[in-house]
């Protein structure tokens, strides 16, 4: 899952490399932090978020393969 968002971040930024993913394991979830450059922000959430969601339901899809829930939050 972490490849994943680290994949499509990196193709929907200008700054490649200040790109960075963190997962954090709970009892019964993942959480993925996704970490951009200030100026990049923007097009990782899209207009009213539509990117953002596009993103989580890719990432749900591939966990619902894998019967796991996993939850993605875009950190400043």
């Amino acid at each position: 899952m972490k490849e994943l968002v680290e994949i499509i971040a990196k193709a929907l930024v200008e700054h490649p490399d200040a790109v960075s993913v963190s997962e954090v394991e709970g009892e019964q979830s993942i959480v993925l932090e996704l970490k951009v450059a200030d100026d990049d922000m923007g097009k990782v959430i899209g207009k009213q978020g539509r990117i953002a969601k596009a993103i989580r339901t890719v990432i749900k899809a591939a966990a619902t393969k894998e019967d796991k829930r996993v939850m993605l939050e875009i950190i400043q």
